[in-house]
């Protein structure tokens, strides 16, 4: 008996400027399945959580155009939870969040902000239509800031005690979080990327090791900031395999430009012809997305194929449903028994 399609849903992050009753019958007409809220415009307001009533809606709303829900996406609040916060936050954290931008204070409340979201995601879950069928783990994406992305390069040198500075400054923020999402059963998902405590696989088990493996913390597996870098994102997968609660399906392509920037970016905006990277509408990269269907079969996971759309020389409605088709296509269920078994008189 073959598995279930895994559901294609959209991650709302980059549609954030419309609302939500706009964005749903659109994703609805792409041939989404289901979408990936975010916590910011209106789409999943988690300070409105508390009130059932509210929540109610968002699942009406979602249903009304044929969509359901698998994870919400907490990325930029969770970014100032270990980040050196300046000017930069005040433009991507809620008013509440930022209040007189003071780092150590604007850290604190982003860091209960987190457990909030934790509890927030709990009950929107817990509302989740009896019709929409499929076990899944409650699952909450999104960033953790760092305190030493600035150290990236070691000059001037830097000691290896420095970097482990982080990591603990990362832990001891975070453990407390992860404690709150292990109360209320909601998984937490870092999106492995450059500017987070982890951004290659490396860093990813350090990250795992500096929280004591806590039973909430994994990924939001998304190649494409593994595969610029020449990180092997599919034996991140396996590296992983018990840790990979959610996936982004996101594209992108490197080794192109003309020679001037680096994988560094030189400071250069995306599109920009001189780039050595930048992302790509999903399948127009060099991400090869087979194998990573082979390595998800691999490892059983049957959760949600998230599409992230980002790709700045294209429409972005065009390259949403041509990505939705696109991962429909490319995706095939696990075999479930080897397939040369009909040869063997004993099977």
């Amino acid at each position: 008996m073959c598995a279930m399609p895994r559901p294609v849903t959209l991650f709302t992050g980059q549609w954030a400027d419309l609302p939500l009753e706009k964005l749903a019958p659109m994703a609805a007409a792409m041939g989404y399945d289901g979408l990936e809220l975010a916590c910011w415009g209106d789409h999943f307001e988690v300070a409105k959580a508390d009130d059932e009533v509210y929540l109610r809606g968002r699942w009406e709303l979602l249903e009304r155009h044929g969509l359901t829900c698998y994870a919400i996406s907490n990325h930029l609040v969770g970014q100032a939870v270990c980040d050196r916060i300046d000017e930069r936050h005040q433009a991507i954290l809620p008013a509440y969040i930022f209040g007189d931008g003071e780092p150590e204070a604007v850290r604190q409340r982003a860091a209960e902000e987190m457990k909030r979201t934790a509890r927030a995601a709990r009950r929107f879950f817990d509302l989740r239509p009896d019709d929409q069928e499929g076990d899944f783990a409650a699952t909450v994406n999104g960033f953790t800031g760092s305190a030493i992305w600035h150290l990236l390069y070691s000059f001037p040198p830097c000691p290896p005690h420095l970097i482990q500075k982080g990591f603990d400054d990362f832990a001891a923020r975070w453990q407390p979080i992860l404690d709150v999402f292990d109360e209320v059963d909601v998984n937490f998902a870092l999106e492995v990327h450059p500017t987070e405590i982890a951004f290659d696989t490396a860093s990813a088990q350090r990250a795992l090791e500096a929280v004591d493996h806590h039973p909430r913390f994994g990924f939001n597996y998304d190649p494409s900031h593994l595969g610029y870098q020449g990180v092997d994102y599919e034996q991140f997968i396996r590296t992983f395999y018990d840790r990979i609660f959610h996936v982004h399906m996101k594209d992108v392509w490197w080794g192109r430009g003309d020679g001037s920037v680096g994988v560094f970016g030189g400071h250069t905006e995306f599109a920009d012809p001189r780039r050595y990277w930048d992302f790509r509408s999903v399948g127009r990269g060099d991400i090869d997305f087979e194998g990573i269907i082979v390595a998800l079969n691999d490892i059983a996971y049957q959760g949600p194929l998230s599409i992230e759309w980002e790709d700045a020389r294209m429409d972005r409605v065009f390259g949403a449903r041509e990505s939705c088709e696109f991962t429909r296509a490319i995706d095939f269920p696990r075999g479930e028994q080897a397939f040369d078994a009909a040869f063997s008189r004993e099977s």
